[in-house]
């Protein structure tokens, strides 16, 4: 069976990355979708293993041939989901996570109608502007922009399939993983096998 497209999307600072990440280390049938992106590197990232980072010449030439599944810019920055990583990850049977914005996610929603979509919250707005300030990675001038951006991508939270709640890392990981297990059982997604079984019934 091939894997499932999932998309992860939420808000800066909502722990998306973090449960990603959990999911990665505490399951084998995931495989994480490295972004291309024009931002810079924070501390401890490593291009190839969190991003690919690039120039936007670079990143632009990628959309001239077609190399991208989608791509949108985020705080003045292009983000982008190679094409080819995440079909041969696909193949092998993997489910592919895609961490990206909620425009990105539109246009994944639009191609691949079978794609499952799950937007991460925190459990109150208070909770997550602590933890935007927390991460000691910006300035506030930058953390403001991510407000704003978030006040823009809430009016699209309906669009996607789930809405999962980060509160506890445990809780959210374990339910992410269940929502994905129970979507790879649907009947759409084991068409081949409903063949089979049929065809050996009635052959008894």
């Amino acid at each position: 069976m091939d894997g499932l497209l999932i998309i992860l999307s939420g808000f800066s600072g909502a722990g998306k990355g973090t449960l990603l990440k959990k999911l990665l280390t505490d399951y084998d049938d995931y495989a994480f979708s490295v972004s291309m992106t024009t931002r810079s590197p924070r501390p401890g990232e490593v291009d190839g293993k969190d991003y690919f980072f690039v120039t936007r010449e670079q990143f632009e030439e990628t959309i001239k041939k077609d190399g991208l599944i989608e791509h949108a810019t985020y705080c003045d920055n292009y983000y982008g989901t190679p094409r080819d990583y995440v079909y041969d990850r696909l193949k092998e049977g993997k489910s592919v996570l895609l961490d990206i914005e909620v425009q990105g996610a539109l246009q994944v929603m639009e191609k691949y109608p079978e794609v499952v979509s799950v937007f991460i919250c925190p459990p109150d707005a208070k909770v997550w502007l602590e933890r935007l300030r927390n991460r000691g990675t910006e300035t506030e001038e930058v953390i403001m922009r991510r407000v704003n951006q978030a006040k823009r991508e809430a009016d699209f939270i309906d669009r996607y399939d789930y809405v999962l709640i980060n509160d506890d890392l445990e809780t959210a990981a374990a339910k992410l993983h269940g929502l994905i297990q129970a979507r790879r059982l649907a009947t759409s997604n084991q068409t081949a096998f409903i063949e089979k079984i049929t065809k050996e019934i009635k052959n008894i």
